[in-house]
């Protein structure tokens, strides 16, 4: 739709966004694609100096709003952001992005066996790295402005999740955070404490999945559907050719 088609009203609200959230607008002006409404609405959060928490299916492009908390950071040469991932392998692909993006000068890489460019202004690490931070006092926490959380769900794991409490309460509360998961369930409730415990966060969720979901078991040599799709719609029993070759 062009700027002719769009109502008065609708020109006057698209004109004052454009002036609540101008890095925004510079961030889509990169882009060589167009943004979902949940990723235009999480950005404007983290624009406007709030936190987010951003709930939507895999491959819907959740990643984009931490991209933009990096691009607001390097806005303003004091700013810092940290990445973290709970994986090592998530952590060393996301530094390799982001030096592709940025240049090796202003990324660094932390993960407990590697050490590159700590005092970089965009650090990827993995989550322990950083609550280990928080407990020894780093100076490395010094003009920190974002922190990614991606996964945050494992909040909820039984081994690891206190490691992501921790960190979420002991930052400084100055510091936004953008958490962002595929399957937390509780959204609402998880934003809740979030803004118990850190301040202003927004909840932000998209249920529609661009990706379809698809399963599919291996056995032997054969990869076979999960379920039954020989009916014209998707069912939830389990394909017959499945259960035969298991049994």
């Amino acid at each position: 739709m062009t700027s002719s088609e769009l109502s008065p009203a609708e020109r006057f609200s698209a004109s004052r966004t454009r002036t609540r959230t101008p890095q925004l607008q510079a961030f889509r002006s990169r882009l060589s694609f167009g943004l979902d409404a949940f990723q235009i609405a999480a950005c404007e959060v983290v624009e406007e100096g709030r936190s987010v928490l951003v709930a939507a299916p895999t491959g819907a492009g959740k990643t984009l709003v931490a991209e933009f908390a990096i691009h607001l950071a390097m806005q303003d040469p004091r700013d810092k952001v940290f990445y973290t991932a709970p994986m090592k392998a998530l952590s060393n692909q996301k530094y390799q992005e982001l030096v592709a993006e940025y240049g090796a000068g202003e990324v660094g890489l932390l993960t407990g066996d590697t050490n590159v460019n700590s005092r970089a202004r965009i650090v990827v690490m993995t989550t322990e790295v950083l609550r280990n931070m928080l407990y020894a006092g780093s100076d490395l926490l010094d003009d920190l402005r974002y922190v990614v959380l991606d996964e945050v769900h494992f909040l909820g794991d039984r081994f690891r999740g206190a490691v992501w409490e921790e960190v979420i309460i002991h930052l400084p509360l100055d510091v936004r955070l953008v958490s962002l998961s595929a399957t937390v369930s509780n959204a609402e409730e998880f934003g809740d404490w979030l803004q118990a415990v850190r301040g202003e966060t927004d909840v932000i969720v998209s249920e529609e999945r661009p990706v379809p979901l698809q399963q599919h078991v291996l056995v032997g040599s054969k990869y076979l559907d999960l379920f039954d799709s020989s009916g014209k719609a998707a069912t939830n029993r389990v394909n017959p050719e499945l259960v035969r070759a298991a049994s």
